[in-house]
Parts: structure tokens; sequence; C-alpha cells
């Protein structure tokens, strides 16, 4: 969805054939290399990665050109997650591979709750504190093998879910086919406990799933017996990006929440105990990123690291996300006029029973490497960038650990509001949301497990 006419031209010349009866507007795409910083991104991580490994970087570079990749890459790839509401189709394959059709996305992203939020802070407290006394009683290298094992099998999920698009690329179309099992469980318990029965362990994939879960297994498998710095970094840095990709904070104002809540969580824990700084220490997990302050080896043969924590990372990441998302939303409605998580004019308001019509018209998918304005996004990744360097700065100058989101949530918080204000649009911030996908789809849910006879009677 770009603002220009280069974008324009890329319409495609035919819409696939759809199997919906709402009418669908045609996709807009582009290549790859249309998107200069997002395959910049790509590039940088994995080449930051095998250059700190021979070559001296200071930390401080490595900690800003790691967090600006990941947050790029990130947050362009949670562009999909608005695919997933009712106003967007998606284009999928046959197991063939042979005709391509057009249907109504039935996924629902995951969305945090504004409840969710308020308690985010004290669930992550209690965790934290969990972990301090876990390593106090117990001896570091038991707590260390749990949280391992745990970590390797969540990281094979995360490497492969992170490589997969990668490796779709490398393998040639024809070998790449579409494989499937079903296996279904017929079980004697109470719907109430087992579900339904049967339990569906179907499993539906192609060849690059299958290469890319081999390629995940060993790169967890080799953490997990070296417990080196780099395949520490590996896991790390895909948890940031699978977890930018698919979570969605829903509101801006739930997702301000989070940021204050979570801004006076760091601050207690980092200066108010040494909680934060001694799990920090203590864990040997990729819960942080690791960055070498020298290739040369201390007196006990080891290497002097700084540390980053995954959530300093990933937290902004998710507010930044939903701003690039909103930049995007902004784009549509400019381009097919108002759509869902602005006003949802685009799908009929509910009717006097209740119900609500299919949308009138579908949108086509978004392309993260389409270009389209992004004022907010490019606003709070600068702030981001500001606050990130601030810390560094007070954190040498001080030569003591500091709470990250001490300076990171008043830059991505300020920066997205002046933003707002100087455009005029902070009625239009704080009134965006992206819920209505996830209320549609509970509604959906539970219709579904209504008897036979309710939904007749409806």
């Amino acid at each position: 969805m770009s603002s220009g006419a280069a974008s324009d031209s890329a319409l495609a010349d035919s819409t696939p054939v759809t199997n919906t009866a709402a009418p669908v507007l045609p996709p807009i795409t582009a290549p790859i290399t249309s998107n200069v910083p997002l395959l910049l991104s790509y590039v940088t991580i994995p080449s930051l990665w095998v250059a700190t490994q021979h070559i001296s970087i200071h930390y401080t570079v490595q900690v800003c050109v790691y967090c600006a990749a990941i947050l790029y890459a990130g947050c362009h790839a949670s562009l999909v997650l608005l695919n997933e509401n009712s106003a967007h189709y998606e284009v999928d394959k046959m197991n063939d591979g042979s005709e391509i059709v057009v249907v109504e996305s039935e996924n629902v992203a995951e969305v945090m709750q504004a409840s969710d939020a308020m308690q985010f802070p004290l669930v992550g407290s209690c965790g934290l504190f969990g972990l301090y006394i876990a390593f106090k009683f117990f001896e570091a290298e038991t707590v260390n093998l749990v949280i391992g094992v745990y970590f390797c099998l969540v990281g094979w999920v995360a490497v492969g879910g992170t490589i997969e698009p990668i490796v779709r690329l490398c393998v040639p179309k024809k070998f790449n086919k579409v494989f499937g099992w079903e296996w279904k469980i017929n079980h004697p318990l109470p719907k109430s406990i087992g579900g339904e029965s049967p339990w569906d362990l179907s499993v539906e994939g192609t060849t690059s799933d299958i290469l890319s879960t081999f390629i995940a297994a060993v790169v967890s498998y080799r953490y997990f017996h070296t417990r080196h710095w780099t395949q520490n970094n590996i896991l790390g840095i895909c948890f940031c990006l699978q977890g930018i990709h698919r979570f969605s904070l829903g509101t801006f104002k739930i997702a301000a929440i989070l940021l204050v809540g979570l801004f006076f969580y760091d601050i207690f824990w980092v200066f108010g105990t040494d909680v934060m700084v001694t799990v920090a220490k203590s864990i040997d997990g990729p819960i942080k990123l690791l960055f070498p302050r020298s290739l040369i080896k201390n007196e006990d043969g080891k290497i002097d690291m700084s540390l980053l924590g995954l959530g300093d990372i990933v937290i902004p990441g998710f507010f930044i996300a939903l701003l690039l998302r909103f930049d995007a939303v902004r784009d549509e409605k400019r381009r097919y006029g108002t759509v869902p998580g602005l006003s949802t004019t685009n799908s009929v308001d509910a009717n006097d029973d209740g119900t609500k019509d299919k949308p009138l018209v579908l949108l086509p998918p978004l392309d993260p490497n389409v270009q389209f304005p992004k004022p907010y996004f490019h606003a709070c990744m600068v702030g981001y960038m500001v606050g990130i360097i601030t810390t560094l700065f007070v954190m040498i100058h001080f030569e003591a650990a500091q709470p990250a989101l001490l300076y990171l949530v008043p830059a991505c918080l300020g920066s997205a509001l002046g933003t707002a204000a100087i455009r005029g649009e902070m009625a239009e911030l704080f009134a965006y949301s992206e819920e209505e996908a996830q209320e549609e789809g509970d509604e959906k849910n539970k219709d579904s497990d209504k008897p036979e006879e309710a939904k007749k009677e409806d």
C-alpha cells in the first residue's frame, strides 16, 4: 500500500478465483528489494551475529544495531496480524498447488485485554521473584537445567517459525509439496476436562516446514549442550522476532497501560532490590542477548559480556508494531475508505437482531514489502533509539545497571503522543483498536458451542 503511483502500478492484473460472497479488491504486492530498510534488517541480523565472533565491535554499537534491526523486521512481519480480521481476505493454495482461491481469514490474532495489561507487572513480579527464590535455595545448575530444557523446546518452535520463510525461498516449488497426516483419538473424559472427543492431532505442512523443524532442532540441541553465547543469541533473536510478529496489544490505551505498569516494575526491581540483577546474572538461558566486550578471554578463560534483557526489545516492540499497523490502517482508509480499526464502516453495523452482515468488500492482504507512509512508526523508532542510547550512556557514566524501560517507555510514549499532537490525530490514535477481530472470533466460538436445537431456535 504505497502512498504513490509506484505501488498503484503493482496492482495485480487479475484477481484470483474467489470462493467468497463479498467482492474482493486486487492485491498490491512488491518484491522484497522494494523495501530497502527491511531487506537491510534481515541481512544485518545474521551478518552482525557472524561478525561479532571474529571482529571486536564495541558492545554499545552491537546493542543499537541489533535492536534497530530486530524491531524493524519484527514490526513489519506483524503486519500480517491485520490480515486476520474480517475485512481482509487471504490467498490460499490447494494441496496439489494447482489452484489459488481467495478465502476469508478464519484466524484470530492473539490480542491482549486491558485486565491482562494491568495484571502483567504483578504476574511478571511473581515469576521474577520465584526465580530469585529458586536460585537462593537450589543449586544454580539444577535450576538452569530445568530452564534450559524449557527454552530449548520453546526455542525449537521459535527458530523453526523464523527460518521457515527463508527455507521456503530456497526450496524449489516443485519439491515443496503439501502433506498431512490425519490422526484423531477418542477419549472418555468429560468435555469440561478433556474437551471435544475425538482429540484432533492431525498435522499439515510442507517440505520447507520439515526442513525448518530439523534445522531448528539442531540449533536447540547445540545450545543445550554448549550454552555458548552465539547459540543463546540465535534463540533470543528468534524469540524477539516471533513475539513481535505474532502478538497484538489490541489498542493504544492497553499498550499505554502496559508500558506505564512495566515502567514502575522495572524501576522497583532494579533500583529497589537486587532481584533483577541477581536473576539476570544467575540464569543461563536465552532471556537476554549477550554482547562480547572483547574477544580476548579473561583470567577465568571466559569472554566478558554485556547483556540486554529480551523484554527491553519485545515490550517496546509490541508498542512500535501497533503503531506501524495503525499507519497501515490509516493508509487503507485513505486508499479504500474507512476500514476496521478506525470506525469499522467497512463491515455493516450490527443489525436490530444483533447479527452482523458480511463485509461489503474484502481488502487485499497487506504485503510488508510495499511502501506506505509510516509517521508514527518512524517517530517511535527514533524515540526508542534515543531511549536505548540514553540507557547505555547512563549505565557507562554511573557504572551501574540501569532499568532500560525507565528511558524507553517515556521515549516511545512521548514520540507517539507528540506525533499525534502535531498531526492533530490524538482522538484517532486513542480510538484505534484491533480487538474487533478477537471479539468476533469469541462470538463465533460461543455460537459453535451451542447445541443444535438451540441454533435452530435462534
